[in-house]
């Protein structure tokens, strides 16, 4: 059936042209912490910057739950100093009896208190990532976890491709994207604007910004965010210090001061402050694939 074949009520309620769209429950809305859903290029660092992001959110006192939405599950490790089992393989281990579980059988303390959750996903080519995150989301609320949390943070693999991989923005109030000042994560970046801009047609969620990861400069993303109406509200650049947190699976808030990686932590802290605060939305347009191609870049 095409959309215009679809009853005028069913039209309504998709939030984008094409496939059927994974839909939240409503009895599973986050009703009471601040949630942020994270996006990105597929390789961006996106985990990093949430990681360092829960770890700022609870230097500012806090309760943090950070969710990993990848079936690599690496979204915590920095902050738990392991690679957590996924929820989808922890309901597998008890033939999807969730009533068997305890809230530390999923859930694993780390850095500061955040505490970590690996929501995993689908085994490669079947199923479902909405699934997933809907099925993570149920276990928290049976076993009251959302209830004396503070910040949630979505950590959403590469780029919203999918309806399922959208689900996180059904529950977050700002979406953020992660992006580098160059030309593949500027195009990907326009299409997750697109994506949380459909999402926003029936959910509460809003563009919250852009943060510049691993770039000297900004000028690429300055000149399309001058273009469509957005901002950048956070810039990180490219230190090996970076690098390192990551080997050493530690935050950067756990790393040896220098005056560089100081810098990059009261980044950290303004922007969660900013965020915890209230920041602005952004109601923008994407641009066309095509205008967006022809658009970026040099003469």
């Amino acid at each position: 059936m095409t959309t215009l074949e679809m009853p005028q009520t069913l039209k309504r309620q998709l939030d984008g042209e094409g496939s059927v769209q994974v839909r939240m429950d409503p009895d599973l809305r986050i009703d009471k912490a601040k949630v942020f859903a994270v996006y990105g290029k597929g390789g961006i660092g996106k985990s990093t910057t949430s990681s360092n992001l829960s770890a700022a959110f609870s230097k500012l006192g806090k309760r943090v739950l950070q969710i990993g939405c990848d079936p690599k599950h690496d979204s915590t490790f920095t902050l738990t100093k392991k690679l957590a089992p996924t929820v989808i393989d922890i309901l597998e281990s008890v033939d999807f009896h969730s009533e068997e579980l305890r809230p530390e059988d999923y859930v694993f303390p780390g850095y500061n208190g955040v505490m970590c959750i690996e929501a995993g996903g689908p085994p490669a080519g079947t199923g479902c990532g909405g699934y997933v995150v809907g099925q993570t989301v149920k276990l928290l609320k049976e076993h009251h976890l959302l209830e004396d949390t503070d910040v949630v943070i979505f950590d959403v693999l590469g780029d919203v491709v999918c309806g399922g991989f959208a689900a996180p923005l059904q529950y977050a109030e700002r979406a953020l994207i992660v992006a580098s000042n160059d030309f593949d994560s500027i195009f990907a970046m326009n299409r997750i604007i697109a994506a949380i801009r459909a999402k926003s047609k029936n959910y509460e969620v809003r563009l919250g910004g852009v943060i510049a990861n691993r770039s000297r400069d900004t000028d690429q993303i300055d000149r399309f965010n001058a273009a469509i109406g957005l901002e950048r509200v956070a810039h990180f650049p490219d230190l090996d210090v970076i690098r390192r947190s990551r080997l050493k699976k530690s935050t950067l808030f756990e790393m040896e001061s220098s005056p560089e990686l100081d810098a990059v932590l009261n980044e950290y802290m303004r922007l969660a402050a900013s965020l915890w605060a209230g920041s602005r939305s952004y109601d923008v347009m994407p641009m066309k694939d095509r205008d967006v191609f022809d658009f970026l870049g040099f003469e």
